[in-house]
């Protein structure tokens, strides 16, 4: 039996997901927390946020983000992806950084305007 707290709202209802018994899903007050807690257990995904290198001299780094959650497990390799990276300015706020990390659909945007 897994223990969790549901992060979909502020609520933060306590489950418990029963990994014997169909990853059956309790304490949630609401059908989202159902959903997170099955996800959770059976394939954790997060949103990665980070910074890059730019070329401007005013901001020298860029946030980041994928603009969808992916695997929790490929985190620290999508993280070293960003290592070599080099924006070059203008820079627009939702450009794509790498595309379709991982086969998953989910790319690396900008997250700020730079001239």
């Amino acid at each position: 039996m897994k223990e969790l707290i549901c992060i979909t709202c502020p609520r933060g209802c306590h489950l418990k997901v029963d990994e014997e018994n169909g990853y059956e899903v309790t304490g949630n007050a609401c059908p989202r927390g159902k959903v997170y807690g099955y996800n959770e257990v059976t394939n954790p995904k997060r949103v990665v946020t980070s910074t890059v290198k730019t070329t401007s001299e005013e901001y020298p780094r860029c946030p980041v983000k994928t603009n969808g959650a992916i695997p929790k497990g490929k985190m620290f390799e999508a993280m070293k992806m960003l290592d070599n990276i080099v924006l070059k300015t203008p820079i627009n706020e939702g450009d794509v950084v790498i595309e379709n990390l991982f086969e998953t659909g989910v790319s690396f945007v900008a997250c700020k305007n730079i001239d």
